[in-house]
């Protein structure tokens, strides 16, 4: 049973729960006008009946409280979660179940918000956010992962009408039931739209490779590891989680087949897949 516990405030507060990967989140804030702005970016990933695992509420500043050169900085202290960069600083305690959240009136910092709380709550279940491109084809998730200009987007725009995309950009994998799972996310890179809210079991890793004809070709598993830890997104400085992460990286090659994926760039690379 989740205790839900309310944040005193003297204006009338509103309240948005965003579910990605099956975890919901809720946003409290007093301004109106905000929650229109995250409704429009987070469409089918509101979930308004949906009993909330954390809540965040929302303190909006002005631009010149920040530095927006500095970079994101994650860490633990006194008992909770310090989530910092140019544009938001957030503190959230899993324990209690709540955080804070100081930013300007834009969803983007929203999303780096609930990105790294992400990370963090998959780091201690098995699962990770990939820097990849995912989509579910036969009902089955296939992920293509690499560094920038590998072909993530490339790929998800050659897609065939029956897969549909859960990202172009930061694949979820969460472990259920003792199986991998891909769900749809928010998250967003060139294509500039959300993913479907789905999920399906993990069928495979493809590493991008662009190249003159189409091959797959197995990878052994130190290199898929390497692989995959190079594309893991974590923002943590924190040890123990690090390890965990790369423990998660570990099994999860071991249950789930990674190939190597040259390809050239167009429809025809569908045809391998699947």
């Amino acid at each position: 049973m989740t205790l839900r516990m309310k944040f005193p405030t003297g204006a009338q507060d509103h309240e948005v729960v965003i579910e990605i990967g099956g975890i919901p989140i809720a946003l409290e804030t007093t301004d109106a006008g905000f929650v229109d702005l995250l409704k429009g970016r987070y469409g089918e990933y509101m979930k308004s009946k949906a009993i909330p695992d954390f809540t965040f509420r929302v303190d909006l500043i002005a631009p010149d409280s920040f530095n927006p050169e500095a970079d994101a900085e994650v860490w633990f202290a006194n008992g909770q979660w310090r989530l910092e960069r140019g544009d938001f600083r957030a503190t959230w305690s899993q324990e209690s179940r709540q955080g804070v959240i100081r930013q300007t009136a834009n969803p983007y910092s929203i999303d780096s918000v609930l990105r790294i709380t992400h990370t963090l709550l998959l780091a201690r279940t098995g699962g990770f956010l990939l820097h990849a491109s995912s989509a579910v084809r036969n009902g089955k998730a296939f992920l293509f992962s690499g560094l920038s200009e590998a072909g993530k987007t490339t790929i998800a725009r050659l897609a065939p009408p029956d897969a549909e995309l859960l990202t172009d950009e930061a694949s979820y994998v969460r472990r259920v039931d003792g199986r991998y799972m891909a769900y749809g996310t928010p998250f967003a890179g060139e294509m500039g739209t959300p993913g479907k809210n789905i999920s399906a079991p993990i069928a495979a890793v493809y590493l991008l490779h662009k190249a003159a004809e189409n091959k797959i070709e197995s990878v052994n598993p130190a290199e898929a590891i390497r692989r995959l830890m190079r594309n893991i997104l974590f923002f943590a400085h924190d040890p123990e989680l690090v390890r965990l992460v790369f423990e998660s990286a570990c099994a999860f090659v071991a249950a789930v087949p990674v190939y190597r994926l040259s390809f050239f760039p167009d429809e025809r690379v569908w045809d391998l897949i699947g």
